[in-house]
């Protein structure tokens, strides 16, 4: 085609004048569809390669590393010493002194009875002791899935009414959070945990952490007739309309012990070596409060006590699974809630401390564990559990070594269930909620919102939308108005694909956006474009009309000063993949720049995108050579030059 020439398109002195070697752009090599299938297939299930270890190996190691994957306990087991075990039994005596009366507290904070949260802290720590990778992770009840567990089942089922009913239902619960887990890890779909992101967590978090201290105004203000509700609004309503039943013996008992349990957890964080006073401060204060009761009788002056615990290990429990009825829906609903929250707590705290000992926690085979660890337990009295991020952080600090700090844990409570339950007959409720409000006001972190809020405006709205949500309705409809956010801003990013303008760096080869490098110059003739996003059926109509838009505005800019629009560059190297409803939008681009007397040319197209370009370019006028180029330096100095040519011819 014949290029138009101007006395005001002359280039700026820059080395694309300089002759340079042109590279060819060559199609990817052949791939079948099967083989690519199978390459989409592992990158999907199996980015990690579990089977690389299996390669080359004899068919006996192959079953041992087959043995070692499944149980991770017979890789570092053979390896264990004394001097480990010496770390590990004081890690454990450590995180079972918190993890004690934390049980008992959480079962109470899910409506259960008390009893269950120590059968929690029994058999799920040696489930996953087997099963589990981590080192640090101390598995047991914790308060937030503790909370939602509760909640959601009380909106059918009353705990104080029918409480064999709302315990069956915990159990199946359990079960069905398990299950879930587990097939999570099984068929490798972890990264839909994911969807939950790092500002999604953090409103959630701290707005489960008031509504589980609001909650625990019953029990430090003493209050009988206490409202079901979980939102801000009424529980507040029900703590001012209830004041002639403030005990304020209660207050006076639970305002101490709670500034006791915040100062030891104020001087272990400022003091990390000092992390045994955060640790036993719970259970000191289970003590000192059951003596104060017992010796004065507390309980007939308006001071709630536990009462009368079941001595023994775990009851079976499967024949209280209900797989069947009307509250199936209900049970399976919660499972799903509890898993998601419970399975990303506990992936995201074994991660950290990995990372602070350099070593790798493999996702899938966590949440198998996770998850089996669950189903067992819903078998044995056990509602659900996870690694809690205030345990886990006492056992890494106590100076755990591998997972039998957990048998530890496990045994002591083991002896605790056998032996030393009459011990807890006098223990006051109030003291529970003290205990449950100082574990949670560690899940307020005002320094990564505020770290949020400086990096992204988007994600602090949408940490907003799950910390409001969770306090105004409740803690379910806020997860899921933060995860909507979060899904309705990736939308966004995939149908809204970012394109940008480029310029020449003058005196170089190099092509940036004109809006961010203030350097950069326009070619006079060249509209440079860069796709920066995987072009499908979603954004191809945007892009499209994008793209036309950027001509529009070049050829109105370019029109006052009389030159002409002679190539549309686009840039395509961070165009990944591209669908059928892309292809299209090239074939209609190309019709339409030819129309304006220009020609379309393609920079960079990756393996994939190149492929299927050139096979719907059956008339092979549209993927010429002369139209596809390596680099944006290369093209510009290529056309140019062939301009410069075209006008010399005609001149001559």
């Amino acid at each position: 085609m014949e290029y138009s020439n101007s006395s005001n398109t002359e280039q700026p002195q820059t080395c694309l004048e300089i002759t340079m070697e042109v590279h060819r752009v060559v199609p990817p090599p052949h791939q079948s569809t099967i083989h690519k299938l199978k390459t989409t297939l592992k990158e999907t299930f199996f980015p990690d390669d579990p089977l690389r270890q299996f390669k080359g190996q004899p068919t006996g190691k192959k079953w041992i590393l087959a043995a070692q994957y499944i149980f991770p306990i017979l890789q570092w087991g053979p390896h264990y010493s004394l001097s480990l075990f010496k770390s590990d039994i004081v890690a454990g005596l450590t995180i079972a002194s918190l993890a004690i009366p934390q049980g008992i507290s959480y079962a109470k904070l899910a409506n259960l009875p008390p009893i269950v949260g120590l059968y929690s802290s029994f058999v799920p720590p040696l489930v996953y002791a087997v099963l589990g990778s981590s080192r640090d992770l101390a598995v047991g009840p914790v308060s937030i899935a503790s909370l939602i567990l509760g909640s959601m089942l009380r909106q059918e089922v009353s705990p104080v009414s029918d409480p064999v009913l709302f315990l069956q239902l915990a159990f199946t619960t359990t079960f069905f959070a398990g299950l879930f887990q587990a097939s999570l890890g099984f068929v490798r779909l972890g990264f839909i945990v994911d969807f939950l992101s790092k500002a999604t967590l953090i409103g959630f978090m701290a707005g489960a952490a008031i509504i589980v201290s609001l909650q625990q105004l019953k029990s430090l203000l003493g209050i009988t007739h206490f409202t079901t509700k979980m939102g801000l609004v009424p529980v507040l309503s029900s703590v001012f309309h209830n004041t002639k039943e403030w005990s304020w013996q209660t207050i006076l008992m639970g305002f101490c012990f709670l500034v006791f349990l915040l100062v030891a957890r104020h001087v272990s964080m400022k003091r990390p070596k000092l992390f045994w006073v955060s640790a036993g401060a719970p259970l000191v204060s289970v003590i000192l409060s059951t003596l104060l009761v017992f010796a004065f009788k507390a309980q007939h002056h308006g001071i709630s006590i536990i009462g009368i615990l079941q001595e023994g290990l775990n009851p079976p429990s499967w024949n209280m699974l209900q797989f069947r009825g009307s509250h199936l829906g209900l049970s399976i609903k919660t499972g799903l809630v509890t898993g998601i929250i419970s399975l990303t707590e506990g992936i995201a705290v074994g991660r950290t401390f990995a990372a602070l000992k350099n070593y790798k926690v493999d996702g899938n085979k966590e949440m198998m564990a996770i998850g089996l660890m669950n189903m067992v337990g819903s078998s044995t009295s056990c509602y659900i559990t996870t690694g809690a991020f205030s345990r886990s952080a006492v056992n890494h600090n106590a100076g755990a070594k591998s997972a039998v700090s957990n048998i530890v844990m496990s045994i002591t409570v083991m002896v605790t269930l056998l032996f030393l339950m009459p011990l807890f007959q006098y223990t006051p409720n109030v003291v529970l909620g003290a205990i449950i409000v100082s574990a949670v006001v560690g899940l307020i972190d005002i320094p990564a919102a505020c770290q949020i809020w400086k990096i992204d405006k988007f994600d602090f709205i949408v940490m907003l939308c799950a910390f409001f949500g969770v306090i105004f309705i409740s803690v379910q409809d806020g997860l899921a108005m933060a995860v909507g956010m979060s899904i309705f801003k990736i939308l966004q990013q995939i149908t809204r694909p970012k394109t940008v303008m480029l310029g020449n760096i003058p005196g170089t080869d190099i092509f940036r956006d004109l809006h961010h490098y203030k350097e950069s110059m326009k070619i006079p003739g060249f509209l440079i474009l860069s796709i920066e996003a995987p072009i499908n059926f979603a954004n191809s109509t945007y892009l499209n009309e994008r793209i036309l838009r950027w001509i529009e505005e070049y050829e109105a800019e370019d029109h006052k000063k009389q030159s002409n629009l002679q190539f549309v560059v686009l840039v395509m190297s961070a165009v990944s993949t591209i669908d059928t409803s892309g292809v299209s939008i090239f074939k209609e681009l190309k019709k339409t720049v030819e129309k304006k007397g220009a020609e379309l040319v393609l920079v960079n197209p990756l393996g994939e995108v190149m492929e299927k370009l050139q096979k719907s370019d059956e008339a092979g006028d549209f993927m010429r050579p002369d139209c596809l180029f390596l680099t944006v330096g290369e093209a510009v100095a290529t056309l140019t030059a062939t301009i410069k040519s075209q006008v010399s011819n005609h001149v001559v």
